[in-house]
């Protein structure tokens, strides 16, 4: 099954509910066996909603797998965002595979799969 991605622009702040955004900070393509699997990094933030600031905050690493490359942007949405062909991957022994080896290239992100 293959899905599209959009390429956020790298970062800014992408707004998610009423108190917090994230931010993508880079695009990286690496090497799967006989594929190409792309993966972004970011943080994420949930600043307080009330007043006193003491309702909860915090803030995360974290990596997102969209899957493999099938067609690397070879499209643009109607914002003008580029937009590329991936596959989500399922299998989960090349799930475990890939974030050791995201673990082993990055600080301590949380890490999830499309």
């Amino acid at each position: 099954m293959v899905t599209e991605y959009t390429h956020l622009e790298l970062g800014q702040d992408y707004a998610t509910g009423i108190s917090g955004y994230y931010m993508p900070q880079q695009e990286v393509r690496f090497k799967c066996g006989n594929r190409e699997v792309l993966y972004v990094t970011g943080q994420a933030v949930i600043e307080s909603g009330c007043g006193s600031g003491s309702c909860g905050t915090g803030s995360w690493g974290y990596a997102v797998v969209p899957g493999y490359i099938v067609n690397w942007q070879n499209k643009r949405n109607k914002a003008g965002l580029p937009v590329s062909d991936v596959e989500p991957i399922t299998d989960e022994e090349t799930r475990n595979n890939i974030k050791r080896t995201i673990q082993a290239s990055e600080a301590s992100l949380q890490i999830s799969f499309w």
